[in-house]
C-alpha cells in the first residue's frame, strides 16, 4: 500500500517495440491525479544491451515499485515471480509485478481487462462462438475472459501447435460449459463465428499487417483487437466495414492498466477522471 505522503513510486514497462506505448502517460498522469510522484519508464531489453533476465533484474534492485510486461515476455517472466492466484497460474502469463520484500509478485490485469472492454461495448450479450488467432500471452489471458463471459466456443488459432494445445488444456481444466477447438487455419475457424479476435502482435506500429483477410469477417457480429497502437488497426479497419460491433484494444489497454494502479499503489482512482485526463493523446 503506497500513500500521497510517500517517497517517489518508480514504475516501468519491459517489452520489445514499445516506444509508442501509452502506459506512461497513463500511470503518471493517475499519479498527479492522486498526488503521487510516479515516474514509469520505458525498458527495452535490446535497446538496453541487456538480457530480459539482466532488465528485470535491473528493475528489482533499482528500487523499482513494479513493472508491467508485454510482448513477447509475458510468458517468460512468469516463472521469475510468485503467482498467489490459481487462474492467473492457469493462465501462465504475468503483466504485472510488484517487487516485494519477500520476493516479486506476479499478476495477470489483462484477463480481467478484457472483461470490462467487452462488456464495455457488449453488455451483458454472450461472446457466442469466438475465433481466437494468436495463443501466446494476451491470448492466454482473453481466452480466460472469455471463459467468464461464457462463450459458447473457442477457437484457439496459432501457428505453433504446442501452443494452442496447451492453452485449450488449461481451459478445458477449468471444467466450464465452453468448447474448446485447436485450429491453424484462422480463416476456417472464422468461417461461422460470432467473434473475431486478434491477439497477434500484427498491426502493431512497426509490425502491421493483419491476422485474418477482410472477407473472411462476413457474416461475424463483433471482433476485438488487443493491439492498441494504432488503436485503428487494419483488423478493426476490416471489422467495421463488414459491419461488426468493434471492440478497440485501448479500451483493454486502460482497463489492464487501471487494475495495475491499484496493485501498485493501493490508491483508489477515479476512473472517468483518468480516462478524461488521457482522452486527448495520440492513440
Amino acid at each position: 500500500m503506497t500513500s500521497a505522503a510517500s517517497k517517489t513510486v518508480k514504475l516501468g514497462l519491459i517489452g520489445d517495440n514499445i516506444a509508442r506505448s501509452k502506459s506512461p502517460r497513463l500511470h503518471r498522469t493517475a499519479g498527479n491525479l492522486t498526488g503521487l510522484n510516479v515516474t514509469y519508464d520505458h525498458l527495452i531489453p535490446k535497446d538496453m544491451g541487456l538480457s530480459f533476465d539482466e532488465v528485470f533484474e535491473r528493475a528489482r534492485t533499482l528500487g523499482f515499485r513494479g513493472i508491467n510486461v508485454t510482448y513477447p515476455y509475458k510468458e517468460v517472466v512468469a516463472s521469475k515471480v510468485t503467482v498467489a492466484d490459481p487462474l492467473v497460474r492457469a493462465i501462465g502469463a504475468v503483466n504485472t509485478v510488484v517487487f516485494d520484500d519477500d520476493g516479486p509478485k506476479g499478476f495477470n490485469t489483462d484477463y480481467s481487462g478484457f472483461m470490462h472492454a467487452y462488456r464495455s461495448i457488449r453488455g451483458t450479450e454472450p461472446p457466442g462462438v469466438v475465433c481466437l488467432i494468436g495463443t501466446g500471452g494476451v491470448g492466454k489471458a482473453v481466452a480466460f475472459g472469455l471463459i467468464g463471459l461464457g462463450a459458447k466456443v473457442i477457437r484457439c488459432v496459432d501457428l505453433d501447435p504446442a501452443k494452442a494445445e496447451n492453452l485449450a488444456q488449461a481451459l478445458d481444466a477449468l471444467g466450464s460449459q465452453t468448447v474448446v477447438e485447436i485450429s491453424h487455419d484462422a480463416v476456417g475457424a472464422a468461417s461461422g463465428a460470432t467473434g473475431l479476435i486478434n491477439c497477434t502482435p500484427l498491426g502493431m506500429v512497426g509490425i502491421g499487417g493483419t491476422p485474418l483477410p477482410a472477407d473472411a469477417m462476413q457474416g461475424a457480429a463483433w471482433g476485438f483487437d488487443a493491439v492498441y497502437t494504432p488503436v485503428d488497426t487494419q483488423f478493426l479497419q476490416d471489422a467495421a466495414r463488414a459491419g461488426l460491433n468493434v471492440i478497440s484494444g485501448y479500451e483493454l489497454f486502460f482497463g489492464q492498466g487501471v487494475d495495475a494502479w491499484d496493485i501498485f499503489t493501493g490508491v483508489d482512482i477515479d476512473h472517468a477522471a483518468l480516462r478524461a485526463a488521457i482522452q486527448g493523446d495520440d492513440i
